[in-house]
Parts: C-alpha cells; structure tokens; sequence
C-alpha cells in the first residue's frame, strides 16, 4: 500500500465527514433497530413471542434483517455511493483532485475503499441497535424478561459476512455509473431502477445472475426451504470484481473526467 493511496483515503475520509452520506450511513444503520425497539415498547407481545422461542437472538435478528435486506440495504447503497461519488461533481474539483500528486489508480481504488469502510460501519452500527432493540423494551416495561440469553456470536457473524459480500457488486455497479454522468439523479435513478427490478424478478429462476437482488434472496433461501440455493457469495465476489476492473477502465480511458 503506497503513500499516494493513503493520502488519497485519507482525503476522501476527510471529505465523507462533511457530507450527507456520513447522516445516512448512521440514519441507515440504526432505522430499523429503531423503529423495531418503539413497535416493541408500544406493542410488547410482539417481542413477548420472541421471549417465547427457543431463539430470541436469532429471530431478532432474522426481523430486524428482513426490512432491511429487501429494501433499506440496496436503496442505501444507490444513494450512499452516489452522493460520495458525485462529490467532485458537485464541488466542480475533479481537475483540482486530478492534478495531486496521485495516479488514478489511487484515485479510483482510495473512493471504493472508503464506500467499503462505510457498508462496514453501516453493518456495524445496524447490529448494535439489533442488540439495543432488545434490551430497551425490558426497561420500559417491567413485564418483559430482561434478554439474558447466550448470542450465537458464530451464526451472526456468518450472517453479516455474507451479507457484507452480497454488498460488494452493487457497491462496485453503483459507483461505475456514479462515475459517468454528472447529473446526480442519472446514477440515482438507474440505482433504484435496478433495486426495484431485482425485487420484481425475485420469482424467476435466473434471479441468481442478478446482483440487486442478492440481500433479499439471500435472506429468502435462508429463511425457505423452497427457495433454489445457489452460492451468492461466489457470485457476489466475481461481479464485484468484474465491475471494478470494468469500473476503473471506464475511469482512467475517459477523456473528460471532470
């Protein structure tokens, strides 16, 4: 790892902080843990059946991931990726960033590294508020048994790696089309659009090809049996890849960068 790399990351770090994606990040990690605490503090059998299972941890976290791997976790990475991309686009300092003294490669690969170290503090974040989610409602009401139940460390961390993985190639993707278009809603749109297309094709059988749509089947075939498994984690690694390397080649051959 060069120094140009490093003082590229550390740049874009510094610039991430000042933006609207660092909010969403922390907004996004923690709206479903909260929104699932107030549901469970104003209607506290719900969280009761939890109590009630042979597994509180996992079938918290099974609810907690079920909203956010088929909607808030892909929309999240079309508007996160986007706003960090188009930032030089906004600020109009592609040409400035371009006459640092770093090579493109760093350039390109310093951005993807800090969208990765984002999805990894959004993960971060979210599995904190899943934990908090359970513990605030035995505060609340005195009803609910305080969960002092073992955590399957193991199992969810499983679980967050595959889904950090599924990530990867809509990362990848999103920041390819950032990349091309100065219009901030292009890319934005063309994120949601496939979102909502992977959603829609979730029934057919080739869904497997198509990476928006990795999170929510994941989550399926974990949770049904009837569900065709196929290895998305393979899948995720080999798309993730190829659209990085299609991604850089875009970047470094177009003329006009800025």
């Amino acid at each position: 790892m060069n120094s140009a790399f490093i003082n590229c990351f550390a740049g874009e770090w510094i610039k991430k902080r000042r933006s609207f994606a660092s909010w969403l990040v922390f907004a996004g990690g923690l709206f479903v843990p909260f929104i699932t605490t107030i549901v469970f503090i104003v209607y506290p059998k719900q969280i009761m059946s939890l109590h009630t299972s042979k597994n509180f941890w996992g079938g918290l976290f099974e609810h907690s991931w079920q909203a956010m791997a088929f909607m808030l976790l892909p929309m999240g990475i079309v508007l996160a990726v986007s706003l960090i991309t188009q930032l030089e686009f906004k600020n109009n300092c592609w040409k400035q960033l371009h006459t640092a003294p770093a090579s493109f490669s760093s350039i390109y690969f310093s951005k993807l590294a800090v969208l990765i170290v984002m999805m990894l503090q959004l993960f971060i974040l979210f599995n904190i508020g899943i934990y908090l989610s359970g513990i605030f409602p035995a505060i609340f009401h005195s009803e609910i048994p305080f969960p002092a139940y073992t955590i399957n460390y193991k199992s969810i961390f499983i679980e967050n790696g595959q889904f950090f993985v599924l990530c990867l190639p809509m990362i990848a993707l999103q920041y390819l089309i950032s990349l091309q278009f100065k219009n901030f809603m292009v890319p934005v749109g063309a994120g949601l659009a496939l979102v909502v297309g992977g959603l829609i094709g979730l029934s057919w059988k080739y869904i497997y090809v198509f990476p928006p749509s990795y999170t929510a089947l994941h989550f399926l075939q974990v949770k049904s049996t009837t569900i065709p498994t196929h290895n998305l984690v393979n899948w995720s690694l080999g798309y993730f890849i190829f659209f990085t390397i299609v991604g850089y080649w875009l970047y470094i051959s177009k003329k006009e960068k800025g």
